[in-house]
């Protein structure tokens, strides 16, 4: 039996999320609904999850010193990461000493904080399909990756070839990512990869580029069921679409021939089951008639899966609270639907926000606007969302509603 304690009292049932934007705000809600207390954590004051929370605290994550006094003074139940740029090793040290439990769990975190960690557990440890790939630390090693060198045994190796993707090994939201067609994008494509990472690391992944027909996020969530056991359950297939390696619109179902569908369940619940724990993963698949290849892996609610707040019965936010908990979890979809995202399209603080009227106009839609404090060009500030029985005009509608909003100085 799961006891939930009252908020602000001795025997409140503690949650601290370490990462405080738009998906951690509306984890943070969720949470709430179910009486929990809740401790919002950023690098910056006042973002979206800390306006919602009990409270807020700010402190830089990747510092293990701060991190471990914040977690030691607050004493949270749970600790849940909802970014990659934290102090992971010292997530495994208190969670080792008994201290906190970290969602799903500190090596999860730790594998997941950076591409090189997943990909080497999904390629090398799981033999799980993916693309070709190798890592970074120089532009002439990614020249050389990418087109092959002589060895010193004289023998040639050959290079993953053009074209190809570039991403920091450490980076969100498809920051610092670049497709390259040639010999010439490789200079370009190292800079933005810097400049785009979380932190700097001077390394990147070269993958060699898929003609896959689409990509799906596929949300899996790993929650107790009523023998107490961990049982896997997959919400309807996400389809998307990145510009830049960056979200901008999905959708929900994604049409899938079954044997895809099929092998793409069988790769998240290999993975998941790996990384174990309690929660909601965001597994990225590239799909190709029948054949599925494994991308990347998120612990935690997904961008692509805002979607679902118009869409499921239970949103991917609230299966998220649910499973960490312990609680039951219902994946059914209740509508097809689609979102859309607002971009800042402006450099600068306080922003206003026009045509919010004209956008809910829009048939069977809704908004989210995030309230992050500052806006820049391509910064994420809303999403529009839209359900309806055939996907296509739900995509449309959700473009539509997104396109009123229009963002500006104040």
């Amino acid at each position: 039996m799961i006891t939930l304690g009252t908020p602000l009292s001795p025997h409140a049932t503690r949650v601290m999320l370490l990462g405080s934007g738009e998906l951690g705000k509306e984890v943070l809600i969720a949470l709430q609904r179910l009486g929990v207390e809740t401790i919002a954590v950023d690098r910056y004051e006042n973002a979206p999850g800390q306006q919602v929370a009990h409270h807020a605290r700010t402190i830089t994550m990747s510092d293990p010193a701060q991190l471990k006094a914040l977690i030691e003074a607050e004493r949270p139940m749970l600790v849940v990461p909802e970014i990659e740029a934290i102090a992971t090793a010292m997530l495994e040290e208190l969670e080792a000493a008994g201290t906190v439990r970290v969602i799903p769990t500190a090596r999860a975190a730790r594998l997941t904080m950076d591409r090189e960690g997943i990909r080497r557990l999904a390629a090398e440890t799981l033999a799980l399909p993916t693309s070709p790939y190798r890592f970074c630390d120089s532009p002439a090693e990614l020249q050389a990756a990418i087109e092959g060198f002589t060895q010193a045994d004289g023998k040639r190796r050959p290079g993953i070839g053009y074209p190809c993707v570039v991403k920091p090994v450490m980076s969100s939201s498809g920051k610092g990512q670049s497709k390259l067609d040639g010999p010439a994008d490789v200079g370009k494509a190292w800079d933005h990869a810097l400049a785009g990472g979380r932190v700097s690391r001077g390394r990147v992944i070269v993958e060699g580029f898929i003609a896959f027909d689409y990509e799906i996020t596929l949300l899996t969530v790993r929650a107790l069921g009523t023998d107490g056991q961990v049982q896997t359950h997959f919400c309807e297939p996400i389809g998307h679409v990145q510009v830049a390696g960056d979200y901008v619109e999905s959708w929900q179902p994604q049409p899938m021939r079954p044997v895809a569908l099929e092998r793409s369940r069988a790769i998240a619940k290999t993975v998941t089951d790996n990384l174990g724990g309690l929660g909601l993963f965001g597994v990225e698949l590239f799909v190709k008639g029948d054949e599925v290849w494994f991308s990347e892996v998120s612990p935690r609610p997904h961008d692509t899966g805002m979607v679902t707040m118009a869409t499921q019965w239970q949103n991917e936010f609230e299966l998220h609270a649910r499973a960490i908990l312990g609680l039951p979890v219902d994946t059914a979809l209740k509508s097809p639907g689609a979102s859309a995202v607002i971009y800042g399209g402006v450099e600068a603080r306080g922003i206003v926000f026009d045509g919010v009227d004209a956008a809910l106009r829009v048939p069977n839609t809704e908004l989210r606007l995030f309230g992050k404090p500052e806006s820049f060009v391509k910064r994420r500030m809303g999403v529009a969302l839209a359900h309806d029985v055939d996907v296509e005009v739900a995509r449309a509608r959700a473009k539509q509603a997104a396109a009123c909003v229009k963002p500006r100085a104040a």
